[in-house]
């Protein structure tokens, strides 16, 4: 099975390609002074089938984050999968953010995902192993600690890592770590493809809140009245 999987929901793009046991390729993409760093996954994936002799028609199965995270992420990466997959009739698997970084606890304890929202909110789920506890969600910032339990493996990002420094409440923080969260996506995309029919006209982005919109200030006004 030729899977590609691409996530651009987080800090940085990420990017691989695995054809049965074998990693044919593994990259991180980072944002520059020019551009949002979704903004290279195009010619970046070019060159990658390029360089390995694969064709699009070729690939069994495309793995893509639907969020929670960047909405700018979330459109491009999700517009380029659902694209490929109904032009080649590839399956597509959709895969949320907060699972995608559970599989960095390598122990066995239970891991709650965390993620700022902004305005006082969190994205929160938990799960154990391959098994989801608790459905991505929105809470309250000061709701985590009704939550969690002491001993929970808890992945968030800088931001929240200070609100749990004061709480005294240990964390890993994805943001400083430096696995591609491609190889993790490409994990769960394996499982994905065999459980499910992975279609592509059933995949939607999690956005779970909607959009931030500053209206311009003659619209906002009119809006008012």
């Amino acid at each position: 099975m030729l899977i590609l999987v691409f996530d651009t929901c987080f800090n940085k793009t990420y990017i691989a390609l695995k054809k049965d046991n074998e990693m044919i390729y593994a990259d991180v993409i980072e944002s520059d002074d020019k551009n949002y760093h979704s903004a290279y996954l195009i010619p970046k994936l070019r060159d990658i089938l390029k360089n390995t002799n694969i064709l699009i028609k070729d690939i069994d199965v495309i793995g893509v984050n639907i969020g929670p995270g960047s909405f700018t992420g979330i459109r491009a990466g999700l517009t380029i999968a659902r694209v490929l997959a109904q032009q080649y009739n590839i399956k597509l698997c959709a895969v949320n953010s907060l699972k995608i970084l559970s599989k960095l606890n390598k122990t066995d304890k239970r891991t709650v995902t965390i993620l700022d929202a902004r305005k006082n909110k969190v994205y929160f789920a938990i799960f154990k192993g391959d098994n989801t506890i608790v459905e991505p969600s929105l809470i309250l910032k000061e709701d985590i600690i009704k939550n969690i339990n002491r001993d929970d493996f808890i992945i968030t990002d800088n931001s929240i890592e200070e609100y749990l420094n004061e709480l005294s409440i240990p964390s890993f923080i994805y943001e400083k770590s430096d696995e591609n969260m491609a190889c993790n996506l490409i994990e769960i995309t394996e499982k994905e493809a065999v459980s499910s029919d992975c279609n592509w006209a059933k995949v939607k982005p999690l956005y779970i809140q909607p959009p931030s919109i500053t209206l311009p200030k003659k619209i906002n006004n009119e809006v008012k009245k």
